[in-house]
């Protein structure tokens, strides 16, 4: 079984799509759409029927709301019809998030409350897509753990039949994916990059491995656009 991402031209190079259950570390440096691609999976999610959880740790969960609706992202009546949810764990329930949100991580260090919040919004809405916004955030502190953290997060969320997309935040020019160990517990690896190629700047997008499904090992072009992520399959990118 495989779980479209619906990004135009992103299903084409995973052969269909990511299969079932897998954890995918979605890494990148700043500015490359990350949390485009991972919104934009969970809204195509949302427009077939399956309900989606966007766990929030670098940003307010009303900005994510706002950002969403800039690309026609309307994500409020998936909200109030249980299709939608936002984990809060950036407030830690401090100002006007503890009236408005329905589910908030209070301690934003302990995974396992992590853990215990999104399994109440997992069973309330029968989710299907999760996506962490971002994984770094749990262990830029303490990077010993962060293989251990990122193993069980990703045990919970396939044992609650979610598949799931773990943003990852790396440095500009960093070759790895995040960290060590983080790669190794995960299913599948895509990577994004902002390059400048003969003094332009240029999005691409690379597999770097995906259980399941065979894929494509090229780097491909990509654009954001005022209506999400478009993946170009027939587009190549050579970096220097």
């Amino acid at each position: 079984m495989r779980i479209k991402t619906g990004i135009p031209g992103m299903d084409e190079i995973l052969n269909g799509g990511i299969p079932e259950r897998n954890v995918v570390l979605l890494s990148g440096g700043p500015g490359t759409g990350k949390t485009i691609f991972g919104q934009q999976f969970l809204w195509y999610g949302l427009q077939n029927g399956e309900p989606g959880i966007y766990v929030a740790l670098e940003e307010h969960p009303v900005q994510i709301r706002q950002n969403m609706a800039t690309f026609g992202w309307n994500v409020k009546s998936f909200e109030e019809e249980g299709k939608f949810a936002l984990v809060d764990a950036f407030t830690a329930g401090i100002g006007k998030s503890k009236e408005y949100e329905k589910y908030i991580v209070q301690d934003l260090t302990d995974v396992r409350e992590l853990m215990d919040v999104l399994r109440i919004a997992i069973k309330d809405l029968n989710a299907k897509r999760v996506v962490v916004d971002s994984v770094t955030t749990l262990y830029i502190n303490k990077p010993a753990v962060a293989r251990s953290i990122i193993l069980q997060l990703k045990r919970f969320l396939a044992g609650m039949g979610c598949t799931a997309i773990f943003v990852s935040q790396i440095s500009v020019g960093e070759r790895g994916f995040g960290g060590p160990g983080v790669e190794h517990g995960v299913d599948g690896i895509i990577r994004l990059d902002l390059d400048e190629i003969d003094g332009e700047l240029k999005r691409s997008i690379v597999v770097w491995k995906m259980r399941g499904t065979s894929h494509s090992m090229k780097r491909h072009l990509f654009e954001i656009t005022s209506r999400g992520i478009v993946v170009y399959p027939d587009k190549i990118v050579k970096l220097r």
